[in-house]
């Protein structure tokens, strides 16, 4: 903790961004006159009435003004100066045309900014009816100087208030608040108000310093931080307690004006906690936990669901073939009319579920409220009872005439009068629904007439109005769901519905059935109907999840081929589009002058489409323009290599890939290396083999003439350019190396010019022997070959020209010339006695002039490369970002304006203590296996190390030894953290936007005479001093990867830093980076070094300062690395109110670092985030979509593409990241286009930072209530008339968890997530405000998701129970004997059952495979997951996800589980896995394994063997993925040795006892006992929800006691009742051995085994009388197994749940024994088969196959790493 006082005031020469203390600074940011324009408005402090306690300083302006009058910090004031100044500087750069004058703020500037920034604040007003306190005139003409000073001070007022809130900003209406009444008293100062009281002029309420904090926030803090102590961790039910919605729903009514007042009375009630008296209560919404919840928020699709159902057994138990056919009966129409009583009943289900779960909502304030709900339940009550009287009425006239008469026609037509009134209001709603802009209309107006209007439907709250969209977008999400449920009710009623009838007729009409047992239901089967029927209806609500995937599948493929997704998927693809590639960069990366004042007319849309379409396809020959244009081909060039050139800094491409693909650029200061080419110098990789290819088609065509052979070689581009760069390269290289003053260098010169000559006459053919052509190449690679080599003989080299020559001028030559034609034509010496030619001539550059080695490099590639080059790059990673990118530039996004004018935006990044680089202990140490990070690492990467190595080398490592050494290790530590999911990763990634803006300043700005001398002279174009030195002594051939030296950056001149620093700022939230440094955390080092490396990088954290009297004051800070004083400074400090933390951690991290981001958008990175340069280049692409509409709103989250990269670790990791990618890709694709329901599904989104920042945040922060927090940011952002878009032209790399144990952690917390999300007021408005449609579309792709998962596996409960019920009854047998449907429907049932797996999982992704990879490859990576079980991974993570969402609703318990970023390639031990699946899938699945095989054994249908497979093989399915699971995704899960370790380890931790302070992974009794937390904390309906549940485990010993032989076939109910004395007995038995080792197994061992014996000796007298005095059987012993032990284990889960009552009594202990016995056997039972598989020969290697196929596909020694036989390497 820190010791020291903050520093007061900040530092003279210490700033964020820009130095707007001091603006004659030599800064680049000063260099806008925006910036100054901005500067000098708030220093407009004009005739002012000054403060009266403060001295006035003359630098002081208006923002210091407020300070002094209201009491800010000075940091605060600070902190928003700069805000406020980048920002108005930053939106007055954006305007076009520019204005005149541009030295002073543009008024229409700040007037957009007001009205955005209080947009909310008005809304507020205008809602609660009072008038607004921001007294303006918007009209333009009135607008003076004083009401512009008088808009900045309300702008800076709210940003001040907002800057200093904390943990109220969470609260957006409380600011609102607290600003009405702030700006009602800037007012008052403003008009010189005279006090009445004191009768001076008028001074506000609170003054002073820090007075704004003490008396506003911190009162209101304090209250939400004593409502937070009261939920007890979040343990508390959620109706106890307020969290931060609540108290902000306070002020969405008058009464905070009444109750709260201003100066803010703290005697108000809202600030009375807890049970201290009268307190405000829940306010707005009560969070109960219940599962009809679910019911609640979506009653409407659960109508639908619950009518359909019952009309269609209706139609089908007429058995007609078709359903129109049953409708012609008269008697069918009515009785389909009791949907209606069923509808009316379902209204008043939810009418008293409103008045149930929200009657503590009604207080005197809120009466309205509680008369509607009591009205809601009596009209519903009403109705039931008019339907009810109306259809009776019906049917007793159809008696009394015995048949349809007119009468009974009569009676129907009341009816309907009557179905009509009801229907009034649902009619209405349709209407409004076709007319959306009159229901958005009139629910934004606050007219009286249409609250009353609506008073009955919903209650009144500020959010969720207005929501429709726009007809359009209304008819393609309705015309979507039309087909979906069109599809699904057809399904369901000839495919479920109707195949069932027949067998519950059977089953009703089953007469003398013989019952196995003592029937309770003695009368009817109606009980086992139910049961045959409960599946079904579980199917039939949970299928529409599978045709929603299906349908969603395919438009989501839809919408991506109209994207043009997908059209570049590899490298062959970008070779043949390469060419109108360079045009697409032009195009979309480079702001052309015609397009700057590119608008949105129907015109220039058409214009666009046209010249997209010419880039797309190549119409016109686009790439032409780049050789007519110097300038743009010179700027593709640059981008082009900057790319390749951090693909180089990557490490993922090596030397030889970046001379494959880079475009040669000249070096004009060396005239060597200055070579002229005529056309475009494609990327080696795209000329290889054409000119062999050149050559060959020349030999064919000897004779024809040039125009035919040019012809014919023009015909591919490539060709056309390789001949003619060969040409020109030969021409310069031959000209280089020939000394300047010798005769040699003339005869070269005349023969190309002969040659040039030639060609122009068109008579080269007739001139030349093509046949000499091959020749000639073989002299030429020679002597290139001699020139690369590292000897350079000099005389070789002579010869070969020599020999060159010869070949020229004797075999080249049609007409043979003499040597003195020769002579005389210049192609010979004059004089022919000095010797040979070419001696002493040669000169060849020196071997550090790397531009003229890498063009005769490339030349020699050109002339020789027969390889396709298919696999340039080798890396996998290369060739996909190359290709992604390359797509992406022929895909729609918005034009690029000047950096200049671009928006600004922030990137936030949160963080706590994850890894930020690895240390060299990290790296070198090996964990059990024998296995190292690094060089697991190196196993994975191959390739990139292999590139790492070759760099460090080229830069002066002579041995690997040296890594390790203090030169080279950071560069180590670096490579593995890039490989890792660490800090240095995400900073990395998020720095390459700085990067990009750099760079695209300099192009934007870049002249053709900038580009002509940045290209002779790079060197010197430069004005950044300070790195001047640095770059001069680097030689060009030292291919260093500072960034200094980056081929583009050596053009700067000085102006680019300051505008990047102006668009982008990067923060990131160190949350106890003040600790960290206070305790010399290496992680605190680590972060000062990444502030160090990277200028735009802050990092902001709460700092926790001691006052001395046991008081600790938190501070907000932000800190930068200074370049000029080489250390850590300070910028901003401000004071909070308290800790941070009050409620989920990473939104208050969030929050509390948001002051410090700056400009118009924020991007949201994770920890676990990556990003790359090329994708940085279209950022300023995708923040231009803010400005344009998508349906009837402008986006305020842009959502952006996700690429995750831990997909090649091993196959479990590839499964997670092709089912993530699915869903980022395909499913938000089509959630925001055409369902309009996409929200916020976590990071990269990028927001619109001002819409957000009055609106509550990024996320929210409600304690357990929002621990999925990300999601709520979208539910948020949607109620409020938001707007979400998805983006796919760019993509953000993620990782993801990559080991079973993590994905399985993550997969809790977000079902547990969803669970909590179920109870929230976000999802109820959501599922009430939105229209029907939208509202299933956000229902399948939310919680409704996860509920289907549950519903699935309820399914194949219902049904294995349904089933067992059949047949330990006797029902089945029965039924068997009469007819054999019973045995068809069984099938029909299981087949839901596959198609519900398969389709779930596979089909979206199969989809999204296809479009990006191509069909056949999508079908071969299905088949490869398939065999390496992808079925059992999903199959598993099912349960996990049913497992978690079920015990959330039912209990709550969701927190937050930490999943770790770490790599797993280790092995799991059995303890750990089953301490962590025990309860969610090994006990569920011996469960579901016993009911199979008692089913087996009593079932009538399953004595045949296809039969009974044909009916389980699902079942039997789902319970060995459950089992076996963590064993096949465990590496080494199948080597004997670990099994056996891992059996003894598993019984150590069962028996250790431990202590108080033991942990759950050392002591079984401590987990069981945290394994039951959630039972402690749910209410009085979930303990009897979870007894009921568990009491069907009594029903084995029902059904099997009378089939034992004892029970000798009696059926009386005394049977059963006898049985429990087998309980009894069995327990007081286990008592009392207990009881004897407790007592005499330590000291009196003997009487210990004395009572053993007479136990066991009991025992066999007990059962040899059974056997000679009763009809017990030897086998009953084992039979009655399978009876007892599920009763046991179903009096210790209810004895859990009653463990408060229980706990007190001595039966507690008896208890914990029990339960430890209970998990040695379910140990045993899982163990059993993976000590067999473990056994058998080979299935070792078969597991480690499966789990690392992919390295294993791409040649790597995997099975180095899981068995541990490292090879010895230098280290």
């Amino acid at each position: 903790m820190n010791q020291r006082p903050p520093r007061p005031e900040q530092d003279d020469g210490v700033y964020n961004v820009i130095p707007i203390h001091n603006l004659l600074a030599d800064h680049p940011s000063l260099r806008f006159p925006e910036v100054r324009a901005a500067a000098a408005a708030l220093r407009t402090v004009g005739d002012l009435r000054l403060p009266p306690f403060q001295p006035w300083k003359q630098h002081y302006d208006l923002l210091d003004w407020l300070a002094l009058f209201f009491g800010f910090q000075a940091s605060n004031v600070s902190n928003q100066r700069e805000h406020l100044v980048l920002h108005l500087a930053n939106a007055q750069m954006r305007l076009t045309p520019p204005p005149d004058n541009i030295d002073v703020l543009e008024p229409s500037v700040l007037r957009r900014f007001r009205r955005r920034l209080l947009r909310n604040y008005s809304d507020w007003c205008s809602y609660l009816n009072v008038k607004s306190n921001v007294w303006l005139s918007d009209s333009h003409s009135r607008h003076s100087s004083s009401d512009h000073r008088r808009e900045l001070l309300y702008v800076s007022l709210y940003l001040l208030i907002w800057g200093e809130s904390a943990n109220l900003r969470f609260m957006p209406e409380c600011i609102c608040y607290i600003f009405h009444n702030m700006a009602m008293e800037l007012n008052r100062i403003l008009e010189d108000y005279i006090d009445e009281n004191t009768g001076r002029p008028f001074l506000p309420s609170i003054s002073g310093e820090n007075a704004f904090l003490d008396k506003i926030v911190k009162p209101i803090y304090d209250t939400i931080k004593e409502e937070v102590d009261n939920s007890r961790n979040g343990t508390a039910p959620h109706s106890a307690w307020r969290n931060y919605d609540d108290l902000n729903e306070y002020f969405w009514s008058k009464r905070c004006f009444e109750k709260m007042k201003w100066p803010i009375d703290v005697g108000s009630n809202f600030f009375v906690t807890g049970n201290k008296g009268k307190k405000v209560g829940k306010t707005g919404f009560v969070e109960r936990r219940s599962f009809w919840n679910l019911f609640r928020s979506f009653d409407k699709m659960w109508i639908m669901l619950i009518l359909f159902l019952q009309a269609a057994i209706i139609v089908a138990w007429e058995d007609k073939q078709y359903p129109w056919q049953a409708l012609r009966s008269r008697r069918v129409q009515v009785k389909c009319l009791s949907v209606l009583l069923t509808w009316s009943a379902l209204r008043l289900l939810q009418s008293l579920l409103d008045m149930g779960m929200q009657y503590s909502l009604v207080s005197r304030e809120t009466k309205s409220s509680g008369v509607r709900m009591i009205l809601k339940t009596i009209v519903a009550a009403a109705w039931i009872l008019v339907f009810g009287v109306f259809y009776g009425r019906i049917w007793q006239q159809r008696n009394r005439d015995r048949r349809w008469s007119n009468a009974v026609d009569r009676k129907v037509v009341e009816f309907l009068e009557v179905v009509v009134a009801f229907l009034i209001p649902e009619l209405l709603a349709v209407a409004l629904f076709l007319l959306p802009w009159i229901r958005n209309f009139l629910e934004k107006r606050n007219w009286k007439i249409v609250y009353l209007f609506s008073w009955w439907f919903q209650s009144r709250i500020f959010v969720g109005r207005g929501l429709r969209e726009g007809l359009f977008d209304n008819i393609k999400y309705s015309l979507f769901w039309i087909a979906v449920l069109g599809t699904k009710f057809m399904f369901s009623y000839f495919m479920q519905i109707k195949p069932m009838i027949r067998p519950t007729r059977t089953l009703l009409n089953l007469k003398n059935v013989t019952y196995e047992w003592h029937e309770i239901f003695h009368r009817s089967n109606r009980f086992a109907v139910g049961l045959i029927w409960l599946p079904v209806i579980l199917v039939y609500l949970s299928d529409l999840q599978i045709w929603y995937a299906i349908y969603s599948s395919f438009v989501g493929a839809a919408v991506g081929l109209f994207d043009h997704l997908g059209e570049i998927r590899d490298m062959p693809q970008l070779r043949l589009r390469f060419q109108f590639f360079a045009s697409a960069i032009q195009f979309n990366l480079m702001p052309e002058e015609q397009l700057l004042n590119y608008g949105g007319s129907f015109k220039s849309k058409i214009t666009d489409f046209i010249h997209r379409l010419k880039l797309r396809y190549g119409l016109g020959r686009p790439f032409k323009k780049l050789e007519s244009n110097q300038v743009e081909a010179y700027k593709f060039a640059l981008i082009w290599n900057e790319i390749i050139n951090i693909f180089r800094e990557e490490d993922i491409v090596s030397d030889r890939e970046v001379e494959l693909l880079e475009l040669p650029q000249n070096d004009r200061r060396d005239p060597k290396s200055n070579w002229e080419i005529r056309v475009i110098q494609w990327p080696c990789l795209l000329l290889c083999n054409e000119l062999l290819l050149a050559l060959s088609q020349a030999k064919e065509l000897v004779d024809a003439p040039d125009k035919w052979l040019w012809h014919k070689i023009c015909k591919n581009e490539y060709r056309r350019c390789a001949i003619v760069e060969a040409y020109d390269s030969l021409k310069h290289f031959l000209l280089a190396i020939v000394r300047y003053d010798r005769e040699e260098r003339s005869i070269i010169r005349t023969f190309f010019q002969e040659i040039d000559q030639w060609i122009q006459l068109e008579k080269f053919t007739k001139t030349y022997d093509m046949n000499a052509l091959p020749k000639i190449h073989q002299k030429l690679v020679h002597l290139l070959a001699l020139v690369l080599s590292p000897d350079k003989n000099v005389d070789k080299v002579v010869n070969a020209l020599q020999a060159l020559y010869e070949a020229a001028i004797r075999d080249f030559l049609k007409e043979k010339r003499n040597n003195s034609q020769l002579k005389e034509d210049g192609l010979a010496p004059a004089a022919s006695g000095e010797g040979l030619l070419f001696h002493n001539t040669v000169e060849l550059p020196d071997a550090n002039n790397g531009t003229f080695y890498r063009r005769v490099r490339r030349l020699h590639t050109i002339l020789t490369s027969r390889d396709a080059m298919q696999k340039v790059p080798e890396n996998i990673e290369a060739r996909r970002r190359i290709a992604f990118f390359s797509n992406s530039l022929f895909m729609n996004m918005p034009h690029a304006p000047l950096v200049e004018k671009m928006m600004a935006f922030s990137v936030l990044t949160p963080y706590y203590s994850e890894e930020v680089l690895y240390s060299k202990e990290q790296l070198r140490t090996e964990n059990e296996d024998g296995i190292s990070t690094l060089y697991y690492l190196q196993t994975i990467y191959a390739s990139d190390w292999k590139n790492f190595l070759e760099r460090m080398r080229r830069e002066g490592m002579k041995s690997e030894r040296e890594l390790w050494g203090p030169s080279r290790l950071r560069d180590l530590r670096l490579w593995a953290s890039y490989r890792g999911q660490t800090l240095a990763r995400t900073v990395r990634g998020m720095m390459y936007y700085y990067r990009a803006l750099e760079m695209l300043t300099f192009l934007d700005s870049a002249s053709e005479m900038d580009m002509r001398e940045g290209s002779q002279q790079p060197i010197s174009t430069r004005h950044n001093d300070e790195v001047d030195d640095l770059r001069s002594e680097k030689s060009h051939s030292s291919r260093s990867l500072s960034r200094a030296n980056s081929s583009v950056s050596v053009l700067f001149k000085g102006h680019e830093r300051g505008t990047a620093l102006m668009k982008f700022t990067y923060v990131v939230a160190c949350q106890i980076y003040g600790s960290q440094k206070a305790k010399k955390d290496p992680r605190a080092e680590e972060i000062l070094q990444l502030m160090k490396n990277n200028e735009a990088l802050r990092v902001a954290y709460v700092d926790e300062v001691s006052s001395g009297r046991d008081e600790i004051q938190y501070y907000s800070v932000l800190v930068k690395y200074d370049q000029k004083l080489e250390r850590e400074v300070e910028i901003y400090r401000v004071k909070l109110p308290g800790p941070v933390k009050l409620g989920e951690g990473k939104p208050e991290n969030q929050n509390h670092a948001l002051i410090f981001t700056r400009g118009d958008a924020v991007q949201t990175i994770d920890m676990n985030q990556d990003n790359y340069f090329e994708e940085a280049l279209k950022m300023r692409n995708l923040l231009q979509e803010f400005k344009q509409y998508y349906g009837i709103r402008k986006p305020t989250i842009l959502g952006v593409r996700e690429h995750v990269f831990t997909g090649s670790v091993s196959s479990l990791a590839w499964f997670m990241s092709a089912q993530e990618m699915s869903f980022v890709t395909l499913g938000q694709r089509v959630l925001a286009n055409p369902l309009k329901i996409r929200m916020h599904y976590g990071h990269p989104d990028v927001f619109d930072r001002f819409w957000f920042l009055s609106r509550g945040g990024l996320s929210k922060a409600s304690r357990v209530i929002n621990i999925s927090e990300d999601i709520f940011a979208g539910f948020n952002c949607t109620l409020r008339g938001g707007n979400v878009t998805h983006h796919e032209y760019i993509q953000v790399g993620k990782g993801r968890d990559v080991g079973l144990n993590q994905i399985s952690m993550f997969e809790a917390k977000v079902a547990s997530g969803n669970g909590e999300q179920t109870l929230s007021r976000d999802v109820y408005r959501l599922g009430h405000r939105l229209d029907f449609f939208r509202m299933l579309s956000f229902f399948y792709t939310t919680v409704g998701f996860f509920l289907n998962t549950m519903m699935i596996l309820l399914t194949v409960y219902a049904f294995l129970w349904g089933r067992l019920y059949l047949a330990l009854s006797g029902v089945e047998g029965s039924a068997l004997s009469d007819t054999s449907n019973n045995r068809a429907l069984a099938t029909i049932l299981n087949q839901q059952f596959i198609i519900q797996l398969g389709l779930f999982t596979a089909l979206p992704m199969i989809v999204q495979l296809s479009l990006e990879h191509g069909f056949l490859n999508a079908i071969w990576d299905f088949i490869t997951m398939m065999l390496q079980l992808s079925s059992v991974f999903y199959t598993f993570s099912m349960g996990t996800r049913g497992h978690y969402f079920g015990r959330t609703i039912l209990h709550g318990g969701a927190k937050y589980r930490a999943t770790g970023r770490g790599f797993v390639v280790q092995h799991k031990s059995f303890a750990e896995n089953y301490r962590l699946y025990a309860r969610s899938h090994f006990v569920k699945a011996i469960e579901l394994g016993l009911i199979l095989t008692v089913y087996a054994s009593y079932s009538a249908v399953a004595k045949g063997t296809l039969v009974y497979i044909a009916l389980t093989i699902f079942s039997w399915f789902l319970v060995v993925s459950w089992i076996l699971g963590p064993f096949v995704f465990n590496p080494l899960g199948f080597d004997w040795l670990k099994t056996v370790y891992d059996f003894d380890e598993f019984m150590n931790w069962i028996w250790y006892r431990g202590g108080v302070f033991a942990k759950s992974e050392q002591s079984w009794e401590k987990w069981w006992y945290e394994e039951q937390d959630h039972l402690r904390t749910t209410g009085l309906w979930g303990k009897i929800m979870e007894i009921i549940l568990d009491l069907r485990f009594f029903f084995f010993q029902y059904g099997i006691v009378y089939q034992l032989g004892i029970a000798a076939g009696k059926k009386n109910i005394l049977v059963y009742l006898l049985s429990w004395t087998y309980v009894v007995v069995a327990l007081g038995l286990y008592s009392l051995i207990a009881y004897a080792r407790n007592k005499y197994a330590a000291k009196e061992h003997i009487y210990y085994r004395f009572v053993q014996f007479l136990v066991i000796i009991l025992g066999v007298v007990v059962i040899i009388s059974l056997l000679k005095f009763t009809a017990f059987e030897f086998v009953d012993i084992f039979t009655s197994l399978l009876a007892f032990l599920p009763t046991g284990w179903g009096l210790l889960s209810i004895a859990q749940v009653l463990r408060p009552f229980w706990e007190r009594t001595r039966i507690w202990k008896t208890v914990v024994s029990l339960a430890r016995l209970y998990d040695i056997m379910f140990g045993v039972i899982v163990l059993v088969p993976v000590a067999l598989l473990s056994w058998l020969p080979g299935f070792q290697n078969m597991q480690t196959r499966i789990l690392f196929n992919e390295a294993f596909s791409r040649g790597l020694h995997i099975s180095q790493i899981v068995s541990g036989k490292k090879p010895k390497v230098e280290t």
